[in-house]
C-alpha cells in the first residue's frame, strides 16, 4: 500500500475502509515494533490503537515520500518515545514490575527445541539497548533500508550502520556467552 493506492482509493472510498485496510496490511508490525520498544503488551497495545487514530486522522496528508509502512512505523516511534517521556509513564513502571511475555509450552520435546534457538535470540534482542535493538529491528524484522531507518529516526546513514554493527556484535557476544554456560561449543 503506498501513495497511488491511496491517491486512487480516495476518490470512492470512506477512510474507514481505509483504516481497516491499513489495520489488516500493518496491524502486527505496528504493534511488534511499539512492543520491542516498551517490552510490554499492554502498552504495546495502547500505542498501536493511538498510532491507527493518528493515522486516520492524517492519512489524506500522507505525501507518499517513504513507503507507507516506513510511515507508520514513524508514527510508533514518536508515538512510543512520547508515551516513555511521560511522567505518568516513568512513575508506574517504577512501581510496576516487567510483565514477562507468556510462553506455551511445546506438546513434544523436538518442538521445544526447535523454539529454543529462537527463543535466545529473541531475548537477546531484548536485552539490547534501545537505540540498538531499535536500529536491528526496522532491519531485520522489518526489512527497511538503511536511508529509511536513518529518516525514520532521524539519523545519518554512517549511524544507522554503527549501531547495527554494535548490536550484531552484541549479539553475537551473548550468544556465545549463553553457548558456553550451556556447555555448547557452537561458533
Amino acid at each position: 500500500m503506498d501513495h497511488e493506492y491511496l491517491k486512487n482509493m480516495t476518490d470512492g472510498l470512506d477512510r474507514n475502509a481505509l483504516l481497516e485496510d491499513l489495520m489488516l496490511t500493518y496491524g502486527k508490525d505496528v504493534w511488534n515494533y511499539a512492543y520491542f520498544l516498551t517490552r510490554r503488551k499492554d502498552l504495546a497495545e495502547d500505542i498501536a490503537q493511538d498510532v491507527f487514530v493518528k493515522a486516520y486522522n492524517s492519512l489524506y496528508s500522507f505525501r507518499g515520500d517513504s513507503p507507507m509502512k516506513a510511515w507508520l512505523l514513524t508514527i510508533t516511534r514518536h508515538a512510543t518515545l512520547d508515551y516513555l517521556k511521560s511522567s505518568w509513564v516513568r512513575k508506574v513502571a517504577f512501581l510496576t514490575p516487567w510483565q514477562q511475555q507468556e510462553r506455551s509450552v511445546p506438546s513434544a520435546e523436538t518442538e521445544w527445541f526447535d523454539s529454543m534457538e529462537k527463543r535466545e535470540i529473541w531475548d537477546s534482542v531484548l536485552s539490547l539497548p534501545r537505540k540498538l535493538r531499535e536500529a536491528l529491528l526496522l532491519y531485520a524484522h522489518h526489512h527497511l533500508s538503511i536511508k529509511e531507518i536513518a529518516e525514520l529516526m532521524n539519523l545519518n546513514e554512517s549511524t544507522v550502520k554503527s549501531r547495527l554493527f554494535r548490536a550484531r556484535a552484541a549479539m553475537n557476544r551473548q550468544i556465545s556467552r549463553e553457548q558456553r554456560a550451556d556447555g555448547r561449543n557452537e561458533p
